[in-house]
């Protein structure tokens, strides 16, 4: 059978990447199927219908949410009023668990079943939303290989699919196209700095990086290149990364993170997504992270992990350098930089160890094929059993 309406939800960058690869992969499946919701740029591509951006939800932090609760909240009210409007047989969450597990307790009482994409980090902290996972969700699709146990052990329908990324990224230029169509010299090292996909984590993390590639300009010459997410700067502002540069010499290339990912000789990274995906193309790379005071003393007491980067936790060691909150200094990123810039042997250690992640990565099915496939035969059980 085939649905007419799905409501699809996303929060973030990557989840908006990751839910409109899951919705060109069903339309092989489902012809003539309508979806709609919570949506960025990508999602619209693939032909998702926008009733909220997912922009409204790019915020990281106990502390710094609160702020934005009652924003949040409005865009809550208005994407359930749109659900309950339009009745879809299904809805596809894709991470930002705080947002989506309300939204699943919401679409269980509307009668409408939850097929949950990247699995909210319950085995690092909070393992308390596992009960309502348990309850409101139908299906948890998961990307890393040991989210499925953890979950089914503690009653929720997981499936492991493999991660999208490890299939599909790879730059879409030479080394020699990109730069050539940006300019960029090829007697200096590249180093991309990647500060995040929200305005918020963004503006924390650019004076320490404008401090750090001052220092790596005057003690080894570099050309830095800003990796801005695709549609970023249309959302911020024009003048977003002006006003945070002011005056120094850095590129801003917008909508090319993996071409520059790829050719660069270093990235300096936010912990998120985009450490993946360096380590997946085998960039060395430096990963940091900060957020308030109250949020990080909160969230040190929660989380029970022994790393912070998705690239650590797989490999079990740590392949990438970690600078979190205090340690995220313009003088610490400048040491860690020049160091792995000068030392070879640094360099092809972490390459091999980013090696050996995205072997543990690699499913033998596409990811998304797998997902629709989950999805497809959920939807088909579900309306038998109706």
């Amino acid at each position: 059978m085939i649905p007419k309406k799905v409501f699809v939800s996303a929060g973030e960058s990557s989840g908006d990447m990751y839910a409109a690869q899951l919705v060109k992969a069903l339309n092989s499946h489902w012809r003539g199927t309508e979806y709609f919701g919570c949506c960025g740029p990508q999602m619209a591509q693939a032909g998702v219908r926008t009733v909220i951006d997912s922009s409204v939800l790019s915020v990281v932090g106990l502390v710094e949410v609160l702020t934005h609760l009652p924003g949040i909240y409005r865009q809550y009210r208005k994407l359930v009023r749109a659900v309950a409007s339009e009745r879809p047989e299904m809805a596809i969450l894709t991470d930002s668990p705080d947002f989506h597990l309300r939204v699943a307790k919401r679409m269980e009482a509307l009668g409408i079943p939850v097929i949950y994409l990247v699995a909210p980090q319950a085995w690092a902290w909070r393992q308390g939303r596992v009960k309502q996972m348990r309850r409101t969700i139908r299906r948890l699709l998961c990307l890393f290989p040991f989210e499925e146990s953890f979950f089914r052990e503690r009653g929720v329908n997981a499936h492991y699919i493999g991660h999208p990324l490890a299939r599909t990224i790879r730059p879409s230029l030479s080394k020699h196209e990109f730069f050539q169509k940006h300019a960029i010299p090829t007697d200096k090292p590249l180093i991309v700095l990647c500060p995040g996909s929200r305005r918020g984590e963004i503006a924390r993390h650019m004076p320490y990086l404008m401090d750090a590639a001052s220092r790596i300009q005057r003690s080894r010459g570099a050309h830095l290149v800003l990796a801005s997410p695709l549609g970023f700067a249309a959302r911020a502002g024009g003048s977003f990364f002006r006003e945070r540069i002011s005056g120094a010499s850095i590129q801003v290339i917008e909508g090319e993170t993996w071409d520059a990912l790829a050719h660069a000789d270093l990235a300096l990274t936010a912990s998120g997504t985009v450490t993946m995906e360096a380590a997946l193309l085998g960039t060395p790379l430096i990963t940091y992270y900060r957020v308030t005071a109250l949020s990080w003393m909160l969230g040190r007491w929660l989380v029970r992990v022994p790393f912070f980067s998705m690239v650590n936790l797989i490999a079990g060691k740590r392949v990438a350098p970690e600078l979190m909150q205090n340690e995220m200094t313009g003088e610490r990123l400048a040491q860690e930089a020049l160091f792995l810039l000068e030392n070879e042997e640094a360099r092809r250690a972490m390459r091999h160890g980013m090696e050996e992640v995205k072997q543990k990565l690699v499913s033998e099915q596409d990811p998304m094929e797998q997902a629709a496939r989950i999805v497809k035969e959920f939807f088909d059980e579900h309306e038998r059993q109706h």
